[in-house]
């Protein structure tokens, strides 16, 4: 297959759906879905099995034990999953453009990650959005997010279908070209060979601590956040603290001090 997709997920089965159904009318079908699943019950596994015919290979899902926020082990476990040698991290709260396959894809390049955006959605419409929205692509058109009560500002040019545009904007935008979870690619012997994720790190800025060690790897890094599009959901953050925060920054502070590329404790401990 051609790319392995992993999407992490912890207790949100209205929000997985609706990405579910993104990605199964995506026009690339040659991938397969790992889902990440952080100590989720048994209807995260009751809903994934329900869409295990909506694809052209079957569906992995992932699960540990619920400890608390361990995105970064669930996400090594499935790295060591996938049957792709490249591979894409989305979240379960982010639903897809049915193009965001075909466009990491497309740009996917040896030496390179590729660093993609989302546009938000307030809670409102995160709800509004049903499947047939989704599947007939209505919740991507600004017409449509309009009359939800989306308030129009430059953010929207986020959601271009114009690819001279998108490329130009992917170009002069100034938002550095980092490693970000819900939208984010590479080749899988480069995420191995900086030992995957960072046990050490809980929520908050773990997704660029990863794609900091990929640059003193020697990796570049291109910019689709224009181009690559999916809608973010809205939901509460009661795992973030300052306290994590805190220790989060410390240890990519040191990391780029000392041009760290392999954590100790990362993909090889498990």
């Amino acid at each position: 297959m051609k790319v392995s997709v992993i999407i992490t997920t912890y207790n949100a089965e209205d929000w997985l759906r609706k990405v579910l159904v993104g990605f199964s009318v995506q026009t690339e079908t040659d991938f397969e879905l790992v889902i990440a699943d952080d100590g989720s019950t048994s209807k995260t596994k009751e809903l994934i099995d329900s869409f295990s015919s909506k694809f052209k290979h079957p569906i992995v899902h992932v699960w540990q034990e619920d400890d608390g926020f361990q995105k970064s082990k669930i996400l090594n476990k499935a790295i060591l999953k996938t049957n792709s040698d490249y591979l894409l991290f989305t979240d379960g709260d982010c639903i897809p453009r049915k193009d965001y396959v075909a466009v990491h894809l497309k740009y996917k390049e040896d030496g390179y990650f590729l660093s993609g955006g989302y546009f938000k959605l307030s809670m409102i419409i995160s709800q509004a959005i049903s499947e047939n929205d989704i599947i007939s692509q209505k919740c991507f058109q600004l017409s449509w997010l309009k009359k939800q009560g989306l308030k129009m500002n430059f953010k929207i040019t986020k959601l271009t279908h114009s690819k001279l545009f998108a490329n130009f904007m992917n170009w002069i935008t100034p938002t550095k070209r980092s490693w970000n979870g819900h939208n984010s690619s590479g080749f899988k012997k480069d995420i191995l060979a900086v030992n995957g994720f960072n046990h050490e790190m809980k929520y908050g800025g773990l997704d660029r601590e990863l794609g900091e060690r990929l640059f003193n790897l020697g990796l570049l890094s291109k910019q689709i956040r224009y181009s690559a599009i999916c809608l973010h959901l809205d939901h509460a953050r009661g795992y973030s603290s300052s306290e994590i925060w805190e220790k989060n920054n410390a240890i990519r502070a040191y990391n780029k001090k000392q041009k760290v590329i392999q954590i100790e404790n990362g993909i090889s401990t498990l």
